[in-house]
């Protein structure tokens, strides 16, 4: 069985392993490997921070997970905001 994706509210990343928040509004604490936005620790509004990451080159957090065919555009178009 294939293991469901979540999208990161922050940057529009698709392969977060955990929702953000569950039903309850209990925090996955998983840190997008996009963005770095870490759910239930970091405290910035996600448009906040999607600025300032966007701002200073919307460097990928864990490089090494960062697909080779990546497109910021298409990413951010998984958001709802």
């Amino acid at each position: 069985m294939k293991n469901k994706k979540y999208v990161c509210p922050v940057c529009g990343f698709g392969g977060l392993k955990e929702p953000p928040f569950d039903k309850l509004g209990e925090a996955s604490y998983e840190i997008c490997p996009c963005c770095g936005f870490e759910f239930g620790f970091d405290q910035a509004p996600y448009v906040q921070f999607r600025e300032s990451w966007l701002n200073s080159g919307a460097q990928w957090y864990v490089l090494k997970q960062k697909p080779k065919a990546w497109d910021l555009q298409k990413q951010l178009k998984n958001l709802k905001n």
